[in-house]
């Protein structure tokens, strides 16, 4: 089982949502699991990780989610090979050494080439990085997922999860 994370942060709360899915080719998710998360510490530069690892571990635990892999929204390594992101904590803080595959937007400062994706149509690339996985196995799971578009449709669809719009 695949698991793809995604937060959704509003007032002081959070929604966290998961999908899960076992083909890396489908556009259909297995289940939608939801959280909510109160008191959602501040926003500190540097230390994001801070802020969303409660909020992951919560959704992980309270529905004794046991993937396979994870995906989340952001950078497991912020320079690609040793400054720690979120997703290194992420690995760090699970009793069972999951691999963590990273998917941001946007290219982080300290992150080095090769880390870039271009997927369907999209002229601007996604920049993936990982744990616990090969990072060339993590950009063509990601490369290769379903969709036409730069954002694979089960992530687009975890987003529209955390934010609470209904899935298709």
């Amino acid at each position: 089982m695949i698991l793809i994370i995604d937060v959704h942060y509003y007032d002081n709360k959070a929604r966290i949502a998961g999908i899960t899915f076992d083909d890396w080719l489908t556009n259909k998710e297995s289940n939608v699991y939801i959280s909510d998360f109160e008191e959602v510490a501040d926003y500190k530069s540097g230390e994001f990780y801070k802020r969303e690892l409660p909020c992951i571990l919560k959704l992980i635990e309270e529905h004794n989610l046991q993937p396979d892999l994870i995906i989340i929204d952001g950078y497991v390594w912020l320079d690609g090979v040793e400054k720690a992101g979120m997703g290194v904590h992420l690995y760090n803080n699970l009793d069972i050494k999951t691999p963590i595959i990273g998917v941001a937007k946007n290219k982080h400062s300290a992150l080095g080439t090769g880390y870039d994706i271009i997927r369907g149509s999209s002229a601007k690339p996604l920049f993936v990085t990982a744990i616990g996985i090969d990072i060339e196995t993590a950009k063509s799971h990601i490369a290769n997922m379903h969709g036409n578009f730069r954002h694979p449709t089960l992530i687009k669809k975890a987003d529209s999860a955390c934010r609470g719009y209904e899935l298709n």
